[in-house]
């Protein structure tokens, strides 16, 4: 007896500790789905593989403030960032990708803080892990690229503008807080910082009398200061390139807003939204209808004003591609966990004709995804089965998915068909566990991390390594997709030249188009895609 006292002791202490920090908790949950991996990473070629070339360039360099012949079109913040993760901890996919992971992390503790602010702890909670378990936001927490450091950088600010409120004795030092992080927002995302800056007027306006917030002096000090390293880096540039570099920058916040990309219309979001952020984009949508119908005092404009704005604006600008909406995923697990918690809260209460209504809506949940948990397991098995590799890959994250939500409708009627008294909290994690078991296995299985392994595993080979790391290797006529794997991935970089300027010996990347018309002697060392490593003979 005694014995098992003291067993239980240890793990009352820890049950204790996570109740009372519920950060230790969240980091508990995202840590592993950010973590598990398949031990094979490869880089995503676009965006991630061009911040990961261009931050390797500019060590191979040493230059880091104008490494390129021309003036570049990006602020510098997000290559410095992971440039100094290089520097670190060595030139890997890894060390480029733990940026957005340390930023995702601190991302997800953030909107806990400002959930508990607005919505009280549990729904607080239930926001961070569902922001966890957002397909596109964790793919990008994986991903060396500055949009998650950026959400990071937004959503400190929207928490010191809330903390400037409830602490008004250090207003000053949190509304410059505010401006600092908006200033570095622009070192890391360029103009693209102003979209948040703009959403968040609503509030900073429409409540602006009791706040005050935008006539803090600090607000707009704190914004210069984080100016700072843009204003050197633009005085520095100016030096070589002249006014050149700042219209460059102009320039391609123009032409990004010129034309749609891959015709993505004004529709584009309305269901992209619900296909990346799936289910949980649908009880945002509820929650949106609940705070509206009950609106939030002071803090309506943040919780639902901002993401609104933003969401308009974002439909209105001509180029809209997903990750460009990663700075709604916090307010859609915000919106999400209000309307989970909702129906959580009547779980136990059939008695008003209200609760009876949503009583409704659970159960058709429960049982409406017990349907489509089933087609997940078909469709499941029949890729198992039946596809090739390259279908064959979905069908684990299908098979979890599928068995996952199957706990829906099981919960639903053990509790209210055969008497057993659980609790809501058993319906929720319904909705979360699978969700997280699948990413898990996403992310363990290489879905999340490995995502071009064919080039990966060529440019592994004992003969292509030892050719890579022995020998500058020239480009000809190599483009697209291929061509940034392998600019990220050729350790010695030659030159890019036409076929007919190349030396008479030496080694090259050539395209399949082109090589037909090589007439010197050469040898092919190996193949890959649409690419050949070719060998110069004298």
């Amino acid at each position: 007896m005694l014995y098992k006292l003291q067993f239980l002791h240890p793990i009352r202490l820890f049950i204790g500790v996570l109740r009372a920090f519920p950060q230790v908790t969240l980091l508990i949950w995202i840590l592993p789905l950010l973590l598990f991996s398949s031990g094979q990473d490869s880089l995503m070629a676009h965006d991630e593989g061009l911040y990961a070339w261009r931050a390797r360039f500019m060590i191979d360099s040493s230059d880091w403030v104008h490494p390129w012949s021309t003036p570049h079109h990006k602020t510098p913040g997000a290559y410095w960032l992971v440039a100094s993760f290089y520097t670190l901890f060595g030139i890997s996919e890894a060390s480029g990708r733990l940026p957005s992971m340390i930023t995702g992390i601190l991302s997800v503790l953030l909107v806990y803080e400002i959930g508990k602010i607005i919505l009280g702890k549990k729904v607080a909670w239930l926001a961070a892990a569902i922001l966890s378990v957002e397909f596109l936001w964790l793919q990008y927490c994986r991903l060396g690229t500055p949009d998650v450091p950026m959400i990071f950088l937004v959503l400190l600010a929207i928490w010191s503008l809330l903390k400037a409120e409830l602490q008004p004795k250090y207003r000053f030092a949190w509304c410059f807080l505010v401006g600092f992080s908006f200033g570095l927002g622009f070192l890391v995302r360029s103009f693209v910082i102003f979209l948040p800056m703009i959403a968040l007027l609503p509030y900073l306006i429409g409540e602006h009398r009791r706040h005050r917030h935008l006539t803090n002096p600090m607000l707009y000090f704190g914004f210069v200061v984080g100016l700072i390293p843009t204003f050197i880096w633009l005085w520095l540039n100016w030096l070589r390139y002249g006014d050149a570099s700042l219209v460059k920058l102009i320039n391609f916040v123009i032409n990004l807003g010129s034309g749609e990309r891959h015709h993505n219309g004004l529709e584009f979001y309305f269901w992209n939204l619900p296909l990346k952020a799936f289910p949980w984009v649908f009880f945002s949508v509820f929650g949106l209808f609940l705070v509206i119908r009950r609106p939030i005092p002071r803090y309506q404009l943040i919780l639902i004003g901002y993401p609104l704005v933003l969401f308009t604006e974002l439909s209105f600008f001509s180029t809209r591609l997903s990750h460009y909406s990663l700075s709604l995923y916090p307010f859609i697990a915000l919106l999400a966990a209000v309307g989970l918690n909702s129906l959580g809260k009547i779980y136990q209460d059939v008695e008003t004709l209200h609760a009876t209504s949503l009583q409704k809506i659970k159960r058709n949940l429960s049982y409406g995804f017990a349907v489509f948990s089933i087609l997940l397991l078909i469709v499941g098995i029949l890729a198992f089965v039946g596809g090739d590799a390259q279908v064959r890959k979905y069908a684990p994250l299908a098979l979890a998915l599928g068995l996952g939500w199957l706990i829906l409708p099981l919960v639903w009627i053990a509790h209210y068909h055969l008497g057993k008294n659980l609790s809501s909290r058993y319906w929720l994690a319904g909705w979360l566990v699978p969700a997280w078991i699948t990413l898990a296995a996403a992310g363990s299985s290489g879905f999340l991390g490995d995502y071009n392994p064919e080039i990966k595993t060529f440019l592994q080979q004992p003969a292509i390594a030892q050719v890579l790391h022995s020998s500058p290797i020239n480009f000809v006529d190599i483009r697209g997709k291929t061509d940034v794997l392998l600019k990220f991935y050729t350790p010695h970089h030659g030159k890019r030249l036409k076929l007919s300027k190349l030396p008479a010996s030496g080694y090259a990347w050539i395209s399949h188009k082109q090589m037909a018309n090589i007439s010197q002697p050469h040898r092919v060392v190996g193949t890959v895609e649409t690419v050949s490593l070719v060998q110069l003979l004298d």
